[in-house]
């Protein structure tokens, strides 16, 4: 197929406008300078009547409804909750426009690709219900580097702890932990409503709800997604736990190959991998963090070494923005591959 041309009129909604990821997509289409057109922006009865201003222009957000507003929509992003994805899915597709959707609701239905385009981007072509499923962030930032190394010697299993940052849950967690830093300074009992425990000067070792093996849904998501989205029969065995930074997740990876892969080899595959960069000086302390990634698209890698436990093992530290690369900025790839290829409508 070849690709789409310019003087197609690009329509793109997106649903969920007003939240964290919501307000991303806006900045990231913007920056990519993506062909937009036409841009619809959708919300709950709380947020609809806001407006947003995008390329000079001010848009105001209707409220999702089930019409026909999506008559038209060429790609729609969707940040709205699991539940309103599925309640909206039939309605946002029926007249032929591609779902990108960043919940979990569709992410291991067999007839939904799941799509990191750095692993998968082919799996966005076949799509029978139009719906393709944005991963888990914690997911997305750890398949981006596995990559890399799969292509190097097959990946047998991975033990993965995450650092996953306020941001994870979203704008009004990100504003609950700058308030409970004020509150704690202040001598003031601290706010606590969108996690299970205070997160100012504290770490939580949970992230979601716990399942019967004892794993919560976020570490399971880790399990499931990284099979689907590599095609592969690699195991994964995560700990995620919430620290009080604002932005950005970070990973520690401890990854067993079928053949032993040497610091050297990984570092040369990271340095010319997909959507990666390579920060990796000890001797200089250069080596990735939270507080300097912000708003950066690349999934950043350092402290690679040799698994002392392992001699067919080798770990490394990740961080990624978990808003852009670990949500907005994957789909807006996805959306960007379908141009290229043709395959929008």
């Amino acid at each position: 197929m070849t690709g789409r041309h310019r003087e197609d009129r690009m329509k793109v909604a997106i649903v969920g406008a007003s939240g964290a990821v919501g307000q991303e997509f806006l900045r990231v289409l913007n920056e990519r300078n993506f062909p937009v057109d036409e841009l619809l922006l959708f919300g709950s009865q709380r947020s609809a009547g806001r407006k947003y201003t995008f390329r000079g222009k001010e848009i105001e957000v209707k409220l999702l409804q089930h019409n026909d507003d999506f008559k038209g929509v060429d790609i729609a992003f969707t940040s709205a909750g699991g539940g309103t994805a599925k309640e909206y899915a039939d309605t946002i597709t029926k007249h032929g426009a591609v779902m990108i959707d960043n919940s979990s609701a569709f992410r291991m239905d067999e007839d939904v690709p799941l799509v990191v385009p750095e692993c998968n981007a082919e799996d966005a072509l076949n799509r029978p219900r139009g719906i393709i499923a944005n991963p888990n962030c914690t997911t997305i930032m750890m398949v981006v580097a596995l990559q890399a190394l799969e292509n190097l010697s097959h990946i047998k299993r991975v033990h993965v702890a995450s650092y996953q940052a306020a941001s994870g849950a979203g704008a009004a967690a990100m504003a609950e932990l700058y308030e409970q830093y004020r509150q704690v300074l202040a001598g003031e009992k601290p706010t606590v409503e969108k996690f299970a425990y205070q997160l100012a000067f504290n770490v939580i070792p949970q992230i979601d709800v716990f399942c019967d093996n004892g794993y919560t849904k976020e570490e399971m998501k880790m399990y499931n997604e990284t099979k689907k989205i590599m095609h592969t029969d690699c195991e994964v065995s995560a700990m995620c736990v919430r620290v009080p930074s604002l932005r950005c997740h970070s990973e520690s990876v401890w990854a067993e190959t079928e053949r032993p892969v040497s610091v050297e080899e990984f570092q040369q595959a990271v340095r010319n991998g997909q959507g990666l960069q390579l920060e990796d000086e000890p001797a200089s302390k250069k080596y990735p963090m939270p507080l300097f990634h912000e708003n950066c698209d690349d999934v950043f890698v350092g402290r690679v070494r040799k698994d002392l436990a392992n001699p067919n093992g080798i770990t490394f530290w990740l961080v990624s923005d978990q808003i852009k690369k670990g949500a907005a900025l994957n789909a807006v790839q996805i959306a960007e591959y379908l141009i290229k290829v043709g395959n929008i409508k």
